[in-house]
């Protein structure tokens, strides 16, 4: 029998120990312990009750904190099966109108079992990642946690090229035979400082030397990681500037197309629905993400294309080749810097963006989210790869979302852009908010300009029409609109602002 299954067996003769005690202890404060005064209902709700919290509790998964977790974990584990129990029970007992069992009984002993699980949750995990304790009290202590970080290999053993033959099977029967063709045109996998595997965890990467391979592979998809931007700032690390990493990730429209293909028509478009708010959505949201990583810990996630490379280059690396392969999408990186350990990431729908305002100095602009999460970090990349499109606007930018789409076209994700005008860093015409990239496009003689007032929400390019179509030509109409204002502030932006309505009100006048 494996450790954790002895564990969880543990722990849930344990917790039957525990709702025995508990119910019993309630019953005789309540002075409902004895038989005297009812009929032989009570006996059954004793031995029913413990069988069924039980149940309950191994199908909510409370028990895997025989697994490693951290305190956290542990809490939000007890409290959200408990809970879920106490719903469950309750719901019976008002089906069936039991009501003659007491109420103070139930929630003393839900409370009583909660508050002591809690505690003993919380020493089992202590003692579970300590390794101090497990001493002292006298527990084997497994090997892999008395190593912090494996010593380098041997310089002969780095003379020795690994057999090709085996790798090759190997990843064939991990990843399949398209995808190790891949791989292997793109490294040379025989080569010992090109480390192969295939984890959801970063803990077998902590445990090899920091920069002695110079590239890595990882078969996993990243959709099986918990914390996935830990695990590529861990690779980051050990990697010398110019590393290689391979990876792949199963992205949402692969997804879409693999559940599409796999279930009959209808069918198909329910289940898809269905697998994309539970693994898409809940993951996002502040009310359920907590909840969604307790219950999954971060397995089989969706994960957009925009995201991934996304999160890739703000953890300091540079998409080089991407190959589609299968239901999976694989990309190739190089180191290029170190990351820059964003805490916190912004999943919400109204966001905030960082952008050059008055004298220079960034500010943050609200904007009701259109593009999917991570999308600031690969501006440079859509610009390399895509160039601009008429307006000034990326061509065919894949980070907007078909909802985003929508909302710019009516403008409707810049309505919270009115916070700012409130909070004083915008007005309500004036030149766009500009992040630091769209900056640097625009020449040095406009740049001084731009800086020397504040940015507005209604551009001065509607109002000519049609709206200017390329960059030079907005450059071009927002230095106009600039010069006149430096003479005559309040009438030029009247002027622009009445003329802006009229395009956009009776000519139609949209963005993109």
């Amino acid at each position: 029998m494996k450790p954790v299954d002895r564990t969880r067996i543990l722990l849930g003769i344990f917790d039957l120990f525990l709702v025995l005690i508990c119910t019993l202890f309630t019953a005789y404060l309540h002075g409902s312990l004895s038989l005297k005064h009812h009929d032989g209902s009570y006996i059954f709700i004793y031995i029913s009750f413990p069988m069924l919290w039980l149940l309950m509790s191994v199908l909510t998964r409370k028990f895997r904190i025989g697994e490693k977790s951290n305190q956290r974990e542990v809490f939000f584990s007890i409290i959200f099966s408990n809970f879920i129990i106490l719903s469950g029970i309750t719901l019976i007992m008002v089906l069936f109108q039991v009501t003659f069992f007491s109420r103070f009984v139930l929630f003393g002993t839900v409370a009583g079992i909660t508050i002591f699980e809690i505690i003993a949750g919380h020493l089992f995990v202590s003692i579970q990642n300590s390794v101090f304790l497990k001493d002292w009290i006298g527990l084997e202590i497994p090997e892999e946690q008395s190593v912090v970080i494996a010593p380098a290999p041997h310089p002969e053993v780095l003379s020795v090229p690994r057999k090709f033959n085996v790798l090759r099977d190997a990843i064939i029967e991990e990843s399949g035979e398209e995808a190790f063709t891949w791989i292997h045109s793109q490294m040379d996998i025989t080569n010992p400082k090109n480390f192969i595997l295939s984890t959801d965890t970063r803990f077998n990467i902590i445990n090899h030397p920091t920069g002695f391979y110079t590239g890595l592979v990882n078969l996993q998809r990243i959709n099986n990681l918990r914390r996935i931007n830990k695990f590529f700032e861990t690779v980051n690390t050990k990697l010398p500037e110019g590393g290689i990493f391979i990876g792949c990730v199963e992205t949402y429209w692969l997804r879409k197309q693999r559940i599409l293909a796999k279930f009959p028509p209808l069918i198909n478009y329910l289940v898809y629905m269905v697998d994309f708010i539970l693994n898409r959505v809940f993951p996002k949201l502040v009310m359920t993400r907590k909840l969604y990583f307790l219950i999954t810990r971060g397995k089989n996630r969706v994960m957009s294309r925009t995201e991934t490379l996304g999160r890739l280059y703000s953890c300091g690396f540079k998409i080089t080749e991407e190959k589609p392969i299968g239901d999976l999408l694989y990309w190739k990186t190089q180191k290029i810097r170190t990351p820059y350990f964003d805490d916190t990431p912004n999943y919400g729908v109204l966001i905030r963006l960082r952008r050059i305002g008055l004298n220079g100095k960034e500010f943050n602009v609200y904007k009701l989210r259109t593009m999917h999460a991570y999308s600031e970090y690969i501006q440079g990349f859509v610009y390399e790869s895509n160039q601009l499109d008429e307006g000034g606007k990326f061509k065919n930018d894949f980070r907007v979302t078909t909802i985003g789409r929508i909302l710019r076209k009516f403008w409707l994700d810049e309505l919270p852009m009115l916070l700012n005008i409130m909070k004083g860093n915008m007005k309500l015409v004036g030149v766009r908010p500009l992040s630091k990239h769209y900056f640097s496009l625009y020449s040095e003689e406009l740049q001084i300009k731009r800086v020397k007032g504040k940015p507005g929400l209604i551009p001065p390019y509607y109002a000519q029409y049609p709206p200017p179509e390329k960059l030079e030509d907005i450059e071009k109409n927002e230095m106009e609109y600039l010069t006149a204002y430096e003479k005559h502030p309040f009438t030029t932006d009247v002027k622009y602002f009445f003329k802006a309505m009229y395009n956009i009100l009776w000519k139609g006048a949209r963005s993109k």
